[in-house]
Order: C-alpha cells, then sequence, then structure tokens
C-alpha cells in the first residue's frame, strides 16, 4: 500500500522512521543530515540509478549464462518450496526492481508481499514498474527500505523469506541468514538463488584465500559447493535443507525449526 506520510515507531528504542512517496525507509541511518556511510562496493553498485534502470532491461537476462533458468521458472521452482507457508506474509529480500515481488503479489499466494531492498533507486524502480501494471494487488504489497543483516521485523513474524539471486550480494550471509531465522515463524521458509564457483580446483588453498580476499574488497560471496550453503543455514537456526542445481545457478531451502 501507499506510504507516503507514513510513520513508524519502534516499540523497542521509540526511534520514529518515515516513509517516502516510494517506500518505508527503516535503515538505522533514516533521518540523519549529517552522517552517512557506505556498504560494500557489491551493495554500492545496486544503489547507483544506472544499474537500477538497466536490471530488468538486460542485466538481469544475462544470468541465464550462469545456469538461471529465467524469473517465471524460478518462481515456479520457489513455489513448490513455499507450499507449506500459502496465504502468509512472504518478504522478497534484496527485491531488486521487484520482478519476484510482482509475480508473488499477482499470483495471490500470500496476504502481503514485502518488498525489501537498500538499494533506494531499485525501490523506486519497483514502484515505477508497479504503477505501470493494470489491476495490480497494490493493498497487498509494501516497499521497504531496510539492511538485509538488521530486518525491520519481530521476531517469528513472518512466514516466508525469498531472495533471488542476492546472497552472492551481501556483505554478511551469515548475519543475514541468522537474521533470517529470527524472523521466521516456526516452521516459515527460506528460499534463494545464487552461483556456487565449483570445479577440480576449489580444493587448493589459494582458492579459498582469493575468495576470502574478493569478500572483503568487493563485498561478494561465492560458495564452492553445496554442503557449504546447507552448513550456512545449519549454523543459523534453519532444518530441512534441500537444493536444485543448473550449473552454477542453485535454488536452496530451508525451514526454521516448528516449535
Amino acid at each position: 500500500g501507499s506510504t507516503v506520510g507514513s510513520n513508524l515507531q519502534c516499540n523497542t528504542c521509540k526511534k520514529t522512521y518515515s516513509g517516502t512517496q516510494t517506500h518505508l525507509d527503516l535503515v538505522a541511518s533514516s533521518g540523519s543530515k549529517q552522517y552517512d556511510e557506505s556498504m560494500p562496493l557489491a551493495t554500492e553498485l545496486f544503489r547507483t540509478p544506472v544499474v537500477s534502470f538497466l536490471y530488468e532491461r538486460g542485466w538481469r537476462q544475462n544470468f541465464v549464462f550462469g545456469g538461471f533458468p529465467g524469473p517465471e521458472k524460478e518462481f515456479d521452482m520457489a513455489k513448490n518450496y513455499l507450499k507449506r507457508v500459502l496465504g502468509g506474509k512472504i518478504v522478497d529480500a534484496s527485491c531488486g526492481s521487484g520482478m519476484f515481488t510482482r509475480l508473488f503479489a499477482k499470483s495471490g499466494l500470500f496476504s502481503q508481499v514485502i518488498a525489501l531492498d537498500y538499494s533506494e533507486n531499485m525501490l523506486r524502480q519497483c514502484y515505477e514498474f508497479i504503477e505501470q501494471e493494470e489491476n495490480f494487488p497494490k493493498e497487498k504489497v509494501t516497499l521497504v527500505r531496510a539492511d538485509i543483516s538488521r530486518l525491520p521485523f519481530e521476531s517469528s513474524s513472518i512466514d516466508a523469506v525469498h531472495a533471488g539471486a542476492a546472497l552472492h550480494c551481501w556483505p554478511s550471509p551469515s548475519t543475514a541468514v541468522a537474521e533470517i531465522s529470527r524472523v521466521l515463524r516456526p516452521g516459515g521458509v527460506f528460499v534463494a538463488t545464487t552461483y556456487i564457483v565449483d570445479g577440480p580446483f576449489t580444493f587448493l588453498p589459494f582458492v579459498n584465500t582469493f575468495r576470502q580476499n574478493m569478500m572483503g574488497i568487493g563485498g561478494s560471496y561465492f560458495a564452492v559447493s553445496e554442503r557449504e550453503l546447507e552448513d550456512l543455514c545449519r549454523t543459523c537456526g534453519l532444518v530441512g535443507f534441500t537444493c536444485m542445481r543448473n550449473g552454477p545457478f542453485v535454488m536452496i531451502s530451508a525451514r526454521k525449526r516448528s516449535s
């Protein structure tokens, strides 16, 4: 729904957050006038107007070369993992320009869709695409600017979290997945797509050193095996890990343990 003039107050710290025409700004630095901070290169890249504009106009289409089946097929694959939480509230984390947000909303499978991204420009582009849709259920969708490592939701309040082609861009995947685990209801489902960079040389020590250096410089994370992603989910409190591969592409799913 509309966020124009919306004001939300945190019950814990009593800070008030405000909404713009396009989204609610719920990052920690929201409202600051002098203070500013930058994120790793991979995060800052997607905050630029040009990448936000190009994302669905050629950028995302290139993912096919990494084995990504395409948004419609990926959406169908994700639905199979989300059957147990249909009718609930889903967060489309790192939603970008909102291609999956729109698919989730138009499907009618969820009562509420929260499009969440750190990039203001991606959220503006998401808003513009939604405005261009005919008969779109806008009342079901809320656009939120937030840090994936500091989700602005109560614990055990979300039925599902989807993250399409995003995990490899998160500054700290473990912190992010731990936050996702925190906000999921018992039995809630996490579904994500990313890359696995495996091969005959991934066991060599210098490969892991190179990967760590890349993470430090650019903020990009590259998994080298399905077991690594399973271990990430397990250490963050998720169970029932499963995945589907197509070359470098992988879709993973795990759930929060039922109480």
